[in-house]
C-alpha cells in the first residue's frame, strides 16, 4: 500500500518564505509526522512517502521515501502527483488561512482515498466562532464570547473579564492572549478574533478515531500549557484520574455527536472546571485533524493507532487498549516516564 503523509509546514507550506519557520508549528508538525509515519511504515507491505521543505534537516523518520520541494509550484505539483498515485493520503495542516480546508478539497479531487473528515466537518471545526455557535445551539457548553473585528485597537469595556483573545481560525496558540480588562492592549490583528470568557480549571483533550459506524475515544490527556498568558502548548500526559477522564470523554462525545460526521483522527480540547459535577466544564475547540497528542497516545498502547484509524474509517470496530501509565510527552515529540 502506497501511503502519502502530507504535513504542511515540514512539507513545504512555507518553502518560499524568507523568514524562519514558526518554531512551535515546526516542532509539533515534525513530531506528529514522525510518529504517524513510523506507525504507517510498520504496517505490512506499506510504503510511506512524505514531502520535505528543502531547507530542513533530513527527515528523522526511517523507512520512508522523502520528496524534497524547493518552491510552492514544485510542492503543489508533487503533492497532486503523489496523491494521485497513492492508495491512501493523510493531510496534517493548520486551520488558519483556510489551509486545511483548501488543501483537503484540492486533494479530494485527485486522491484515490483521502483519510480525513468531510468538507462540512472541516468547515465548521476550522472556525472557532462557528464551532462554538454550533455547539451552543445544541446545548453543549462553550465559553461565552463575542466577535472582535479586524484591527480593533481597544477591547470592549463591558465584557466580563478575564478573557481569552484568539483568532477565529488559529492553530498552535498563535496570536492568543489572556486579557485581564479592557485596558489591556494586545497586538492588533488583521483578521477577526474571538474574545471568550476565561474558564479556570484543568486543560484537557480527548482524541477520537472516527468512521461511518464508530467514534472511538482514546485515552483522555491533560494539556501542559505555558503560564505566560499565551497558552502555548508544551505537551501533555495521561489524565489518570478516572472521574476527570470520564467527564472529559463524555463532554467531548457530546460535542462530536452534534457536528457533521467525522472520519479519521479528531481532537477535542476542553477545560474541566472546579465543580465536581462537571457543571463548569466547557469545550474550547475541535481539531479536524491529527493533533500532537498522537505522540503520547501511541506510547500508551501496544496497538498501532494508524492501523486502528484505518480499520475504524473502513467501518470496522477496533478498540485500542491503553495502559494507566504516568507518561509525559512534549510538543517536540519526546516521551518520558517521570518515575521510571
Amino acid at each position: 500500500m502506497q501511503i502519502l503523509l502530507y504535513e504542511w509546514i515540514t512539507g513545504g507550506g512555507l518553502v518560499e518564505e524568507p523568514s524562519p519557520l514558526p518554531a512551535s508549528l515546526l516542532a509539533e508538525g515534525e513530531a506528529m509526522l514522525t510518529a504517524l509515519a513510523a506507525d504507517f511504515a510498520s504496517l505490512p507491505q506499506s510504503q510511506v512517502t512524505v514531502l520535505r521543505d528543502i531547507r530542513l534537516d533530513a527527515f528523522p523518520g526511517t523507512e520512508c521515501e522523502v520528496v524534497e520541494v524547493h518552491s510552492r509550484e514544485h510542492q503543489y505539483q508533487e503533492l497532486l502527483r503523489l496523491a494521485t498515485g497513492a492508495d491512501l493520503t493523510v493531510v496534517i495542516a493548520p486551520e488558519f488561512d483556510g489551509i486545511l480546508e483548501k488543501t483537503t478539497k484540492s486533494l479530494r479531487k485527485v486522491a484515490r482515498r483521502l483519510l480525513g473528515s468531510s468538507d462540512a466537518f472541516i468547515a465548521i471545526a476550522s472556525n472557532k466562532q462557528t464551532t462554538a455557535e454550533h455547539l451552543a445551539a445544541a446545548g453543549v457548553p462553550v465559553p461565552r464570547a463575542i466577535r472582535i473585528e479586524a484591527d480593533t485597537e481597544k477591547l470592549p469595556a463591558d465584557f466580563p473579564y478575564p478573557g481569552v483573545l484568539k483568532p477565529l481560525d488559529g492553530a498552535g496558540s498563535q496570536h492568543t492572549y489572556l486579557v485581564h480588562n479592557y485596558r489591556d492592549e494586545p497586538p492588533a490583528h488583521p483578521w477577526p478574533r474571538r474574545l471568550e470568557v476565561f474558564h479556570p480549571g484543568l486543560a484537557a483533550s480527548v482524541a477520537f478515531l472516527c468512521g461511518p459506524n464508530h467514534r472511538i475515544p482514546l485515552a483522555a490527556c491533560r494539556q501542559h500549557l505555558t503560564q505566560d498568558g499565551r497558552f502555548g502548548y508544551l505537551g501533555g500526559s495521561l489524565l489518570w484520574e478516572t472521574e476527570l477522564a470520564a467527564r472529559a470523554t463524555s463532554l467531548a462525545q457530546r460535542a462530536l455527536a452534534v457536528l457533521p460526521p467525522a472520519v479519521g483522527y479528531v481532537g477535542v480540547d476542553l477545560v474541566l472546571g472546579n465543580a465536581s459535577d462537571g457543571s463548569e466544564d466547557v469545550i474550547i475547540e475541535v481539531n479536524p485533524r491529527l493533533t500532537t497528542s498522537y505522540v503520547g497516545l501511541r506510547a500508551m498502547t501496544d496497538d498501532n493507532l494508524a492501523l486502528a484509524m484505518l480499520e475504524i474509517a473502513a467501518g470496522r470496530e477496533f478498540l485500542p487498549r491503553f495502559r494507566r501509565d504516568p507518561l509525559e510527552f512534549s510538543a517536540k515529540g519526546a516521551v518520558r516516564r517521570p518515575f521510571g
